[in-house]
This record gives structure tokens, C-alpha cells and sequence, in this order.
């Protein structure tokens, strides 16, 4: 099992920068990829940015450019470089860590406003 533990959200205007941090913990040896969603009100889940054990990378198209997922493996933790953010940014962002199966944060709120 492995836990992790988001940081770094809060309310910025549009255009501006945050950085998300997901701490991970736990079996850290069995993840084979970590990502971020996101969730909006009334919407469902979706993945932002994923990394992988090796460091490759993969975005959603709706943050290609905007977004950068990186990793620190001697921290454990992984980052979410999140620049010119739009309103539309605004949902709650949660790390995900998956072994043989998804592991989930607590989330944490990213509020956008115009």
C-alpha cells in the first residue's frame, strides 16, 4: 500500500503559477507509474499528467504546453508545475500512485479565478 499526501493548492488568478507536491510513502518499490487528475464539480475524474518509474512523461491535451509533471525519487515525491493557469483549471487535484492498483491522495483544491 502506499500513501501520498498532496500540497501546494490554493486560489491564484488566471495566468498565474502553482506547484503541486504529492508525497509518497508506503510501498514505494511496487509503483509503476504516478500521475495527477483532476475533478471538477459535477465531473468526473480525469488524468492531467502521468510519470512513469522511468521518468517518461504523457499529458492530457488540455494542459500540453501549460503543465509539467517531474519526479524527485531521493524525496519520494512528485510535482506539478502547473503555468497559465485558466479558470477552467479549477477542480480538486489528486495524486495517484499505481501499483496493482490506484492509490489515491486526499486532494487537494486549485481554484482559478478570471
Amino acid at each position: 500500500q502506499v500513501q501520498l499526501v498532496e500540497s501546494g493548492g490554493g486560489l491564484v488568478q488566471a495566468g498565474e503559477s502553482l506547484r503541486l507536491s504529492c508525497a509518497a510513502s508506503g510501498s514505494i518499490f511496487s509503483v509503476k507509474f504516478m500521475g495527477w487528475y483532476r475533478q471538477a464539480p459535477g465531473k468526473q475524474r480525469y488524468l492531467v499528467a502521468r510519470i512513469t518509474a522511468g521518468g517518461r512523461t504523457s499529458y492530457a491535451d488540455f494542459v500540453k504546453g501549460r503543465f509539467i509533471i517531474s519526479r524527485d525519487n531521493a524525496k519520494n515525491t512528485v510535482y506539478l508545475q502547473m503555468n497559465s493557469l485558466k479558470p477552467e483549471d479549477t477542480a480538486v487535484y489528486y495524486c495517484n500512485a499505481y501499483t496493482n492498483y490506484d492509490n489515491w491522495g486526499q486532494g487537494t483544491q486549485v481554484t482559478v479565478s478570471s
